[in-house]
């Protein structure tokens, strides 16, 4: 069965009666090389076993299931069920978890697994969420996904652009971000509005730098990029209560930063040693 005929594709959904969610952000790849591609970029071979979110019609997963030990696959919309159940025949290392990924506990469900790597048409409704998630499941090495292109240049953003904030830091300092291609809303059904990209998320053996307070660290890079025209000294008061603005000031001096500064002009380096002095003072 040719999953990337558009023609096959709307053949069997319309056999199984399922029509498409918005509420779910349901676009299904239809172009042939991009499942091929991402699928190759996921970095997982016969040892591996890649976790799946939102299979779709089932292209992506077939894709892995070549290359894979084992595929995991969660997906939310029951609806799918007797279609996957086709498409998905004989692809006797395919597992099908029908279920919200936010819910499951994916440390169990990957328990007994060797080398773990996720891989994904994430829906772009809950991207941010869904990263989270992966993010803090450690037995996975790297994620690889497609996601709206806006969203992807700000998990890669640098400090001091347009695009950095604190996802991004959240992002780095738990992951090593590589933007590998794009992909045009020629290539799904239904065509989203917006343009796609394929990111690589490598986790990282350690955070690139040391603090001796982590939830400090990132309670202080929410409150940086809170209100994005304050200063950081400025920005900082509210969620340092304890501490007046003449001592938050000292605390950035000290760390070699302009009084001035905001907070998106900070990398995860500074923002660290910021939360060390700062750490010292309350």
């Amino acid at each position: 069965m040719n999953l990337t005929d558009i023609s096959v594709v709307r053949e069997v959904l319309g056999r199984h009666g399922f029509r498409f969610s918005k509420s779910l952000g349901q676009n299904f790849l239809v172009a042939p090389w991009v499942p091929q591609r991402i699928a190759e970029e996921c970095l997982a071979d016969g040892d591996t076993t890649v976790l799946e979110i939102g299979p779709g019609v089932g292209c992506l997963t077939r894709e892995l299931a070549a290359r894979a030990g084992r595929v995991l696959s969660i997906e939310l919309d029951s609806a799918l069920k007797p279609v996957l159940a086709e498409t998905l025949a004989g692809q006797d290392n395919v597992e099908l978890v029908f279920g919200d990924v936010l819910k499951q506990d994916l440390d169990a469900l990957l328990a007994d697994c060797g080398r773990c790597v996720a891989c994904a048409n994430l829906p772009y409704n809950i991207t941010t969420p869904v990263l989270s998630k992966l993010y803090a499941c450690d037995k996975l090495e790297c994620v690889t996904v497609m996601i709206q292109r806006e969203v992807a240049r700000r998990l890669a953003a640098a400090p001091g652009t347009a695009d950095y904030g604190a996802f991004s830091v959240y992002t780095q300092w738990h992951m090593e971000p590589e933007t590998l291609f794009d992909v045009s809303p020629g290539c799904f059904i239904p065509q989203p509005k917006v343009t796609s990209t394929v990111i690589r998320l490598k986790r990282r053996t350690a955070p690139p730098a040391a603090v001796a307070d982590e939830a400090l660290f990132f309670r202080l890079v929410r409150a940086g990029f809170n209100q994005r025209r304050k200063t950081l000294v400025n920005a900082l008061q509210p969620a340092l209560g304890g501490l007046d603005k003449g001592s938050i000031a000292r605390a950035v001096s000290v760390a070699g930063l302009d009084e001035r500064v905001r907070g998106e002009a900070l990398g995860i380096p500074e923002f660290a040693a910021l939360t060390d002095i700062l750490a010292g003072m309350l």
